[in-house]
């Protein structure tokens, strides 16, 4: 049993390798070709245009639930509209270029290319249905923007890749690690065709079943994917599954609170509305209009893999093990006593950040405050050292504006 577990975690890593490192370099491409100064020159006017932007520029990024709140604050604090900052929520996590490849080696190109056109249209929607409700919609582009330098080839690629490794995979290597082992989990507890035995689960109660389980659930979009497909090869509809990979990553219990504190009630009541109907609906549609492939009830059943395939599945677990150690050193160093060139330096206690991008938030939403010289935020111990000369209101005001908790630490 344990020796037929792991080669099903084999089989799962096997397949999913080669998407995922494509996936994680073409995102590091994004990341240094794309300019800020035209993502928020593209969200921050009023009207469907930048509901449409923020939708098409999400689709590809690859930000889970988890980071893709602090993004869009960001957004938002930057000058996008509500609508836009909506769109770019509902659809960002749903996808990515990494989940895209990962997905279509799993499920097939229709299912990829179905469920990408489903996070744009419910992207799409949920913005608009924001942008209706608010009377006067107003943008406030900042003039501060990242300086786009001219920098050799060299240190473009080097720069992709400390993005792709650290910042992505380092985010969501632990998710796509659980995926892994969950989805050999499943194939052995149920084996091909097991589900279909359940009539219930043909219909429309397969479809709630799946509803009521991701939407509170984190899931990350790629991680996710493994898991989808041993359902559906154990005998879970197609469609059941699509629900799984659209509610799932698209919401969580810490994105639904952040959502509220940020954005109000009404806006959340549009974000979850939006994700849950439109879940379903496509779901429905796929099953109507696009017959599954047969692939996809088989994609366990490898060869092991060719030597390319195994050489990237190497690469991935040498990664994966880089950054376990990578994050191990980093909590060792956590109770080593920070230092500050003030010694009047402000220290906040600050909760609800769990990523880098949280940090990163947190790090300009103080810098922004008046009088702030230098603000170091350390996402492990939940502190933040504030120099300079300011209230310590402001710097809590600051950081609740940016959908986070602060108070003085004592």
């Amino acid at each position: 049993m344990i020796e037929q577990y792991f080669t099903e975690v084999w089989n799962v890593l096997v397949q999913l390798s080669g998407p995922l490192l494509l996936g994680t370099l073409i995102a590091g491409a994004i990341h240094v070709i794309l300019p800020s100064t035209f993502i928020l020159k593209s969200l921050g006017k009023k009207g469907i245009g930048s509901v449409v932007n923020a939708a098409l520029i999400g689709v590809p990024m690859p930000l889970c639930s988890c980071s893709v709140i602090p993004a869009a604050i960001g957004l938002k604090q930057d000058g996008a509209t509500d609508g836009a900052a909506t769109s770019f929520l509902i659809s960002t996590p749903q996808t990515g270029v990494d989940s895209i490849l990962v997905s279509a080696s799993f499920l097939g190109w229709p299912f990829a290319i179905f469920k990408v056109f489903a996070a744009f249209v419910t992207g799409l929607i949920g913005g608009a249905l924001v942008n209706s409700t608010e009377k006067n919609q107003s943008s406030r582009l900042q003039a501060e923007v990242r300086i786009i330098e001219e920098k050799k080839l060299h240190s473009k690629i080097i720069e992709a890749l400390r993005y792709g490794v650290f910042d992505l995979l380092g985010m969501i290597y632990r998710w796509i690690a659980l995926g892994i082992f969950v989805a050999a989990i499943i194939t052995l507890i149920f084996p091909p065709g097991a589900l279909a035995n359940f009539a219930w689960i043909k219909g429309i109660g397969g479809m709630f079943l799946m509803l009521a389980i991701a939407l509170p659930l984190y899931v990350c979009t790629t991680g996710s994917v493994p898991i989808a497909a041993s359902l559906i090869a154990a005998g879970m509809p197609t469609g059941a599954a699509l629900v799984f990979l659209m509610a799932g990553p698209a919401s969580n219990i810490a994105t639904i609170g952040a959502v509220y504190r940020v954005f109000g009630a009404k806006v959340l009541a549009i974000y979850l509305g939006t994700v849950a109907f439109f879940s379903m609906l496509f779901a429905w549609l796929f099953s109507w209009v696009i017959q599954p492939s047969s692939s996809i009830a088989h994609h366990h059943h490898t060869d092991g893999g060719g030597w390319f395939a195994i050489s990237m599945s190497i690469l991935v677990l040498m990664i994966f093990l880089f950054l376990a150690i990578y994050d191990l050193r980093k909590r060792s160093k956590a109770g080593d006593p920070i230092k500050s060139e003030n010694p009047m330096a402000t220290e906040l206690n600050i909760k609800g950040m769990t990523c880098k991008h949280c940090a990163m938030t947190v790090t300009k939403a103080l810098q922004s405050v008046p009088g702030v010289v230098k603000a170091d935020v350390y996402m492990e111990r939940g502190l933040a050292v504030v120099d300079g000369t300011t209230d310590v209101a402001s710097l809590i005001k600051s950081v609740r504006d940016a959908g986070y908790e602060a108070a003085m630490r004592k």
